[in-house]
């Protein structure tokens, strides 16, 4: 995650549509929009990622949780 972190300083691209939109916006005298767009492709970047890892926290924890049970029933039937 770190490494997605710092080296998405380095990973402002756009697609050939939005380079040619900002371009037109540039031009009409409106740059602040290419921070939005390179913040919106950074955004639907990690996304996936972050939903990858939120999912297999659960699922580790409920594996532990189920773990656990598992000790605790098989020492009470001894």
């Amino acid at each position: 995650m770190c490494f997605l972190m710092i080296g998405a300083v380095q990973s402002f691209a756009q697609c050939a549509m939005c380079r040619a939109t900002l371009e037109n916006n540039v031009s009409n005298g409106e740059p602040g929009i290419g921070a939005s767009i390179n913040f919106g492709i950074l955004y639907l970047f990690v996304m996936p990622y972050l939903l990858i890892m939120i999912i297999g926290y659960k699922w580790y924890k409920k594996s532990k949780a189920n773990e656990s049970k598992k000790r605790f029933r098989s020492g009470l039937s001894r």
